[in-house]
């Protein structure tokens, strides 16, 4: 009986060796495809980013009621006033105003890199605080490497609040940041009363984080007035606050901020 004892002691022995062996060999292999998982990652350094659709995040001010653009009482209540008496209109009509303003950027390597169009498109949501529109090809363009309808940039088009918004944040934060800046062109009006300027940067937006920036685009901003000389929309945007190449002082608008509600006893 001892004998058989021992030797079934040492055949488990074997066995326990064995499977230990074999254990061991697994946690090796498990090692290797860990080591392959973190070289798989690290070959997608140097591909673009994840987009994320930060118009759809929750923030803290979501319920409450949003308040009138201020740039938007300033043009009521100063603006209007000083153009009608400036060029002597007699009609309420005749003063001119902003109707839109469009943001555009094109992306050239999206033809080669379709996800780095995906983080232009983000970038421009939190820019403007509203979803971009995908542009298309409208033909082929074979030194290019081209196919008509390939995704090649995006655009905003901005009205009401947010077209103010975006515009006093452009004015009064935007433009001081610019390197160099000693003004904005005056020639970029096209005859019918709208202005265009390009963007070189677009991380002169203080929404833009640089840590999270890969590449660095530019973008054309066009103001869309009513007026019909540009004459008469040059002094639209000088008024708003655009500071144009020459000006001596810029004007700077004044709005008075609504007072602070009385806490309840």
């Amino acid at each position: 009986m001892a004998t058989k004892e021992k030797a079934g002691g040492k055949a488990g022995a074997k066995a326990g060796g064995k499977g230990a062996a074999k254990g061991g060999a697994g946690a090796k292999g498990g090692g290797a495809a860990a080591k392959g998982g973190k070289g798989g990652k690290a070959g997608k350094a140097g591909q673009p980013r994840q987009a994320i659709d930060f118009t759809k995040r929750e923030h803290a001010g979501a319920g409450l009621p949003v308040a009138a653009p201020r740039l938007k009482a300033h043009y009521e209540n100063v603006v209007r006033a000083a153009l009608a008496t400036q060029f002597g209109f007699t009609n309420g009509h005749q003063v001119p105003s902003l109707s839109k303003i469009v943001v555009n950027c094109g992306v050239g390597e999206a033809v080669k890199q379709p996800k780095l169009l995906d983080v232009v498109v983000e970038e421009l949501a939190l820019i403007t605080g509203q979803k971009p529109v995908r542009r298309k090809a409208k033909k082929s363009i074979s030194n290019f490497g081209l196919r008509e309808g390939q995704e090649i940039g995006a655009s905003v088009t901005l009205r009401g609040a947010k077209m103010w918004e975006f515009l006093d944040r452009f004015v009064t934060v935007a433009c001081p940041r610019i390197r160099d800046f000693r003004g904005l062109g005056t020639k970029s009006f096209d005859g019918r009363g709208n202005y265009t300027i390009g963007i070189k940067e677009q991380m002169i937006f203080p929404e833009i984080n640089y840590d999270m920036v890969e590449q660095i685009h530019g973008m054309d901003i066009t103001f869309v007035t009513t007026a019909a000389k540009d004459a008469h929309a040059m002094a639209l945007l000088h008024q708003l606050g655009m500071p144009f190449r020459g000006d001596d002082k810029p004007v700077i608008p004044k709005v008075t901020q609504p007072a602070a509600p009385a806490a309840a006893a």
